[in-house]
Parts: structure tokens; sequence; C-alpha cells
């Protein structure tokens, strides 16, 4: 699923400390049989302070809480103010959720890449689609990615001190000149300087390079890679591990930007390139270190690589050996498959249609039992304007014209990654239930290759 920001947190690009004063944190949840339980904490009410410090984020809530002796200030809902002292275990939480993970704002992104997605987007989308999230919090909290262009020395100095490790830095090129041009920032030249600070301080990151074919592709590419590798060997590797992934580019995208999209040869000559350097980082690292993801692949027309080449599957978020992992989890889950229903069964599977090939042997293995059967739909994006287009960026539109007409059984089975997290919106804004609304099924949403089993046999769902 989609991990977009709240609108909530915008604020401009922050180069200065924080964006803003910091918001009293609003709870969300409260952990039942937790001291927040025990203490009357509801959802609504506001944690102004710990310990007369206002946190500015959920990193400070969990480094305050960790305290055993806390004084508490907190606002009900209807503004009365609270004082609570307490006394618990050193580094017991209080069990409390809030609503956003930021109370001062999010740091958003001072580059101006040519390549950026959330510039290639139509208007009029909610707002949180347009938010360009470049916060090093977001980054330690939730594997998303910054540049590290707008950290201020005391952004640099906290890192430090709370070891906020690992981070994950989108890198795309090391050469100083080239960086800086792709990014359109004087400030991205710094990475090498940055990555030999987090080494000195044994803190380390994750990498990402999105390649753009004919300006951080061939040499530049083999540059990048071999430079990230330096920091990726000895007993505390600053670079534990890098993603190369393609650009993606749709017809939002604004005029004249130079950039021409990943075909076939173009992935040919990538694969290849980072193939080649795989075994040198296997010697110098222990490690691949460098992962394609699974889209050059599929794009080239190339068999994915085994599981075991991807190791512990450190960049799977990135879409680096996800479709993999998917396979292995099936394997698991279709281990005791029954020979048969006892209610035949006839449903449909939606995907993007870049991977429907290589999900295809998912279909042919569950429609060996007798009495199911399931229907393959892979879909093209007229939305962005993509034929061969990834599950996840699949939106509520092309939903409804690819399967207008399509006979879709008597379930349609939906995985989870296209919608928002928390939210079951698409995209493009099209609800789930404006989808359920214009298709003759009902749908049925799918996490992973548990869910896709127990849709196929039959199994009481709780999704609507």
């Amino acid at each position: 699923m989609w991990k977009e920001p709240s609108s909530a947190l915008a604020g401009p690009p922050a180069l200065a400390g924080p964006v803003t004063q910091p918001r009293p944190a609003l709870v969300a949840t409260v952990e039942p049989g937790s001291i927040a339980e025990e203490l009357g904490f509801q959802p609504g009410d506001r944690l102004r302070s710990i310990n007369g410090i206002r946190p500015r984020d959920l990193i400070d809530v969990q480094v305050l809480q960790g305290e055993e002796e806390l004084v508490l200030e907190v606002e009900d809902p209807d503004g009365t103010l609270h004082v609570v002292e307490l006394e618990k275990d050193l580094d017991e939480g209080l069990g409390l959720g809030f609503s956003e993970a930021l109370f001062d704002g999010l740091r958003q992104c001072n580059n101006h890449c040519p390549f950026c997605f959330i510039d290639q987007q139509p208007p009029g989308r909610r707002d949180s689609l347009y938010l360009k999230d470049d916060d090093y919090r977001l980054s330690f909290l939730y594997g998303s990615y910054l540049t590290l262009t707008n950290l201020t020395a005391a952004d640099w100095s906290r890192i430090e001190e709370q070891r906020l490790s690992p981070l994950f830095v989108s890198v795309h090129a090391t050469d100083p000149e080239l960086r800086s041009r792709l990014l359109v920032n004087p400030r991205a030249a710094l990475l090498l300087e940055q990555l030999a600070w987090f080494a000195e301080r044994r803190l380390q990151i994750h990498a990402q390079v999105v390649v753009c074919p004919g300006l951080n592709d061939g040499e530049a590419l083999d540059r990048t890679l071999t430079d990230l590798a330096r920091f990726a060997s000895g007993p505390w590797p600053a670079v534990l591990s890098t993603a190369v992934v393609p650009v993606g580019l749709t017809r939002f995208r604004p005029a004249g930007d130079a950039l021409r999209p990943v075909d076939r040869e173009v992935a040919l000559e990538v694969i290849a390139r980072v193939e080649r350097l795989q075994p040198a980082f296997q010697a110098s690292t222990g490690s691949r270190f460098a992962w394609l993801s699974d889209e050059w692949f599929l794009i080239a027309g190339r068999p994915l690589p085994p599981r075991a080449s991807y190791e512990d599957l450190p960049q799977q978020e990135n879409g680096v050996g996800s479709i993999r992992a998917f396979l292995e989890n099936l394997e698991g889950a279709t281990r005791h498959l029954p020979a048969r229903i006892a209610t035949p069964r006839r449903c449909s599977w939606v995907v993007g249609r870049l991977v429907a090939e290589a999900l295809q042997p998912v279909v042919e293995r569950l429609n060996r039992v007798e009495g199911l059967e399931l229907v393959l739909h892979g879909l093209p994006s007229p939305y962005w304007g993509q034929e061969q287009v990834v599950t996840g960026l699949l939106t509520g539109s092309d939903l409804i014209e690819g399967l207008r007409g399509r006979d879709l059984g008597e379930e349609l089975l939906l995985p989870r990654v296209m919608l928002r997290e928390g939210e079951e919106v698409f995209l493009d804004d099209t609800s789930l239930g404006d989808l359920c609304s214009r298709l003759p099924v009902p749908v049925r949403l799918l996490g992973g290759a548990d869910d896709l089993v127990a849709a196929c046999l039959g199994t009481p769902r709780g999704d609507a």
C-alpha cells in the first residue's frame, strides 16, 4: 500500500531547523492493558510534553518515554490541561499510538529532479500526493528515501546522537557534477563527503539509484556502484545495499524534460553491467551488494534471478526480489492444497501487465485444484500512459476501464498494494467503494500469498 505523508504535515521546504513549533501529538490509539490505558488516556487526547520537552516526532516520544520517572502534560479534547506524574520501568513504553509521525511539519524536498514522480502527476488530486517527502525521520521510521540535501547542522547532530540508522538514501550518481545536475541542486555534490561522515560514526544507509537512460547509466552507473561499494566493506559497512531501479515516466511529465523511458535494449544493457559487477562486490564485501529491481528483468524478457541471489532481501520494499519473495511465500501457502473443492469456484485476479507473465505459474498451480478456476488479468495503465506497469501503480480508473466487459467470475481479487495505507483510495482518488459500485462482482482485497490461496479456496473473508 502507498505510504503517503499527510497534508497536515505540510510546510515550506526546510533548511533551518524544524518547520514549525511542534504541535501537541494527537492520540489515535491506546494499547489495551498499557500504562496509558491505566492512566485514562483516550483517542482524541493530545500529548503536549514529556518531562517539559515538546516531542517533535515519534522518535522523540520513543526516547523521552523511556525514562523511569515521567511528567506528562496532556490536553483533553475539550481543551482541559492535565499534568500526570508516574514511575515505571526503564524503557517501558506508554502504549500510545498517534495520528501522525511528525509533530513539527514535514521536511520537503529542495531538489528539482526532472524525473521526480511527484511532478509527473495531474493536478487536482488529494493534497498529500503532491508533498515531496525528503524527511530523514520518515526515512528512519518507515524506510522512505531521502537525498540528504536539506539537512542542517542540527539535523546531522541529531542523527548522530540518536543513532538514526539505517537511513535510505537516493543516490542516483556519485560523481559530484552529475549528481548536482540530476537533482538540480549544488548541495547534491556533497554525497561522498556525507557517506564518509556515516562511515566515521558507524552509521549506515541503504542506497538506491534511479537509472535515467542517457544520463546516469553506462559508465556513470559503473562508477556510482563502485564508489558505493567502497563504503560497503569492513566490520561496520556504511552502505548496506544498493537498489538499481528504472526511471518511471508518465504522460503528465513536463514537456521538454529530455528523458526517455527504459526499453528492452536499455534493460538488457543495465542488467549486464550490474551482473558483471556483482562478483567483484561479492569478493570485496561478502555480498552481491547491488541488486536490480524486478522491472528490469520483466522489461528485458529475462527470467527473474533465483531466490537465493537476493540474500536476505534488503531492498524488497523497493521492488528488488519482491516477486521471488511472493513466489516463495506461495510455495509454503500451497504446500497442502486440496485435490478438489466441494463447491466449484471461479474468480479473477488483477495485476499490472508488466508482472502478469511472471505470475502465470501461480495461476497454473492453483488451477490444478479440481473445481477451481482462477483467471489472471494483467492490465495496462491508460491513466499514467503506460502499457507495461507494475501492480501498485494501477488506479481505480485503470481497473474500471480495463475490466469493463470481462468475465470476472464470482469475485475479483484485488492486491492491497494499489491502495493508500490506512485508506481505501487509489492513486487517482477513486475510492474502493466507487470501484465496487462499478463492477458486476464483489471485490476481495489481498495482502499476500496466504490471502490469495484463501480467496481461491473460498475461505470466509473480512474484506469488502
